[in-house]
């Protein structure tokens, strides 16, 4: 059975998260509700999280500031941020909130139908590379402890479906590219991406060193943050 995504709601109003539970039920993952920055920097501390939804206007830490704290941490600076604002300033201050480390910006009424679209992207995205990590660990142990025969099959049967799976994330992440693109030209926005790529990239070099014939022997697949 695969793990449910936790997905970190951030907002110092009741109503508010009260409002995205709603429209976020129906992706049938775990929320977890955080009423200040302080909340959410806890919360980070020990769990994963697929992606953050923060509010900014919030009284104490803002979550321009909750977001500099979570992009500083080796742990948290991956994980995608999808700002929510009430008040829309203009384009310096939507700026700020790309520069802040956000992978995309909304402001307040939004679409509740567009936002559980733009999470659910990152969602998938987690969850496929959860399954890529767990069965990256499993060939690395089966190729460590050697093998011939039913094993050596059972590993290239494996080696198979791993590849396969990442090529379905990285078809995802090349579309949300792209989206990212269309929808701002923010430099902040494009390194996002252009992260995800590298990340993919590295784990797909790692894979082909693996194929028959290659003669590659047995790296060490690359660590998934």
């Amino acid at each position: 059975m695969v793990q449910k995504a936790k997905i970190l709601l951030v907002d110092d109003r009741p109503e508010n998260l009260l409002a995205l539970e709603a429209i976020l039920s129906a992706l049938d993952q775990t929320l977890v509700r955080a009423s200040s920055g302080e909340e959410a920097l806890k919360a980070l501390l020990t769990d994963d999280f697929a992606v953050i939804l923060l509010d900014v206007q919030m009284p104490g830490m803002d979550g321009f500031e909750t977001a500099a704290h979570i992009k500083r941490r080796e742990r948290t600076r991956d994980i995608p941020i999808i700002f929510l604002t009430a008040i829309n300033h203009g384009p310096h201050h939507t700026f700020r909130g790309y520069a802040a480390g956000a992978v995309d910006y909304i402001s307040k009424p939004f679409d509740p139908w567009v936002l559980r679209a733009k999470v659910s992207v990152f969602v998938e995205l987690y969850t496929k590379n959860c399954q890529l990590r767990e069965q990256a660990a499993l060939l690395r142990l089966q190729l460590e402890g050697g093998g011939s025969g039913a094993d050596s099959k059972e590993t290239a049967g494996l080696l198979a479906e791993l590849s396969a799976r990442l090529a379905a994330v990285e078809e995802q992440a090349e579309a949300l590219t792209k989206q990212l693109g269309e929808e701002s030209a923010d430099a902040a926005v494009v390194a996002t991406a252009a992260h995800l790529e590298r990340k993919l990239t590295g784990l797909r070099r790692a894979l082909d060193a693996l194929e028959p014939g290659t003669g590659g022997g047995a790296p060490v697949l690359p660590a998934q943050s």
